[in-house]
């Protein structure tokens, strides 16, 4: 049932492994396991060689002429094969998008094209298409990485086949999207990217099963491109193995290798214990590197008032410049106090605090502008005032006088921003929104990149995706190299 190539170098080889094998009861399942996973991959190469790829989306044997420009098994200076690399997460908020620039960014220092798709997204933006000469919708992700790092040689048209906006589900439920044109699409933009390049990163959507409720979910994509799998989970060790083990599970069912993990937000007090026992677990469970351990870097998850715009849905009223400056939610202060005290809290809190009032108080708005303009003009004698003001209340109940807002309006002040909702409701926001890297916050990009590149294994990593031994191995199985030694 096993089918090789006859002609395939490791044929009688395999064969033989697995034939005695099976005569050995207490390692069968393990064994073969390990032994189907081996010859999946070079049952592969020989198509390949033979002109002919199967491909499991479809479950049908691909032309030569389809197959022979991919580079999804392409061959490196030192004649291995590099496969694609699949980024996914254990669940949202964990740092996926941050993992995937700075695997970009190492993989551009190694190879001389990299490509990038991310076949199904959610979030979407509007780009142009070269190659279309229109505009087009694209997940947020693959603006963000293209623009950042030039990826001009592949076309938006083909790194973000699939989008799943709002009412997608439905329409795929009801049979108006169907299953193969999702696949279709994802397959030939995948072809069209790796054709193009020495190395192709995808990244996923949430954790492994997202998507499945149109099939598409990101394990199941991953095989269907011959991908191996990153998976990213936040800090820790029982809850973080235990997310882990979710994700791996589904990765097993649909044959798809675990190249490593990466453990993101550590805290510095525990991150050398992390760092080794979570080595030790995946090693001992999984036979799977730990390929980054990052700690935690809280200015990432600061929401610049860029991010409150979106979150509010207004514009800064002044002091827009500084909409890309960062704030930590730890250091939200709501005025309660009278005039006198806030202007304390002003001149002894950190110069860049966040303060929200209620809209009735013009003495607080007027005071704050005031303290701006007083920094301003101190001539470098006090450091500069780098708070931002929030103003909230309906302006149907509570409108801001004209004269108020002439005075806001005509200063080069401080960013203040006036919101519809109460001074509860806005903290809540705040507090509860995760902020999400975009290409126009470049500051926070590159602190990314800085960040999280210097703490991933790349040779590690590329070692796992071009050899035989890269398997998501069965907590109870063995490894290529213990398979060889039978």
């Amino acid at each position: 049932r096993l089918l090789v190539p006859c002609t395939h170098p490791l044929a009688y080889f395999v064969s033989r492994t697995v034939t005695s094998l099976t005569n050995c009861k207490r390692m069968h399942r393990s064994c073969l396991s390990s032994a189907s996973t081996v010859i999946r991959q070079h049952h592969r190469k020989a198509q390949l060689i033979q002109g002919r790829a199967f491909s499991r989306s479809t479950g049908l044997y691909d032309d030569a002429s389809s197959s022979s420009s991919s580079s999804a098994d392409a061959i490196t200076a030192d004649g291995r094969y590099q496969r694609p690399i699949y980024v996914a997460a254990t669940k949202q908020h964990v740092g996926k998008t941050s993992v995937s620039l700075a695997l970009v960014s190492g993989l551009k220092k190694r190879f001389g094209k990299v490509g990038f798709i991310k076949p199904v997204g959610q979030q979407h933006v509007t780009v142009k298409s070269k190659e279309l000469g229109e505009n087009i919708k694209v997940d947020k992700d693959v603006c963000l990485v293209r623009e950042h790092f030039d990826l001009h040689h592949v076309d938006y048209n083909d790194m973000s086949p699939v989008i799943i906006p709002r009412g997608y589900t439905k329409k795929y439920i009801d049979g108006k999207i169907t299953y193969e044109s999702q696949m279709n699409d994802i397959d030939r933009a995948f072809r069209r990217v790796s054709s193009n390049s020495d190395v192709v990163l995808c990244e996923g959507t949430g954790h492994v099963a997202v998507g499945s409720i149109v099939n598409v979910n990101n394990a199941k994509v991953a095989s269907a491109v011959g991908a191996d799998m990153v998976l990213v989970a936040n800090g820790g060790l029982g809850s973080a193995f235990d997310e882990l083990e979710l994700n791996r599970v589904l990765c097993q069912h649909y044959n798809v290798r675990i190249a490593g993990v990466v453990i993101n937000k550590v805290r510095h007090d525990k991150y050398e214990q992390t760092k080794n026992y979570m080595t030790k677990a995946l090693m001992q469970r999984w036979g799977v590197p730990l390929l980054g351990c990052v700690p935690d870097r809280p200015y990432l998850g600061c929401p610049a008032l860029y991010d409150l715009e979106k979150v509010f849905n207004v514009d800064l009223m002044v002091g827009a410049k500084h909409r890309f400056r960062h704030y930590s939610v730890d250091d939200i202060n709501l005025i309660t106090t009278s005039l006198t005290r806030f202007l304390e809290n002003l001149r002894s809190k950190p110069s860049r605090t966040l303060y929200i009032c209620h809209i009735t108080r013009d003495d607080i708005i007027l005071g704050f502008m005031a303290e701006y303009q007083r920094r301003m003009k101190s001539n470098g004698a006090e450091p500069p005032l780098e708070a931002a003001l929030i103003v909230c209340g309906r302006k149907d109940k509570y409108p801001v006088s004209k004269e108020i807002l002439d005075m806001i309006m005509g200063l080069d002040g401080a960013p203040c921003m006036i919101v519809e909702c109460s001074t509860h409701e806005a903290m809540s926001k705040i507090h509860s929104y995760t902020p999400k890297l975009n290409i126009d916050d470049k500051a926070r990009v590159n602190t990314a990149v800085e960040h999280y590149e210097p703490y991933i294994d790349f040779d590690q990593l590329l070692k796992r995706t071009t050899s035989s031994n890269s398997s998501f191995n069965d907590p109870d199985g063995i490894s290529y190299d213990e398979l060889r030694r039978l």
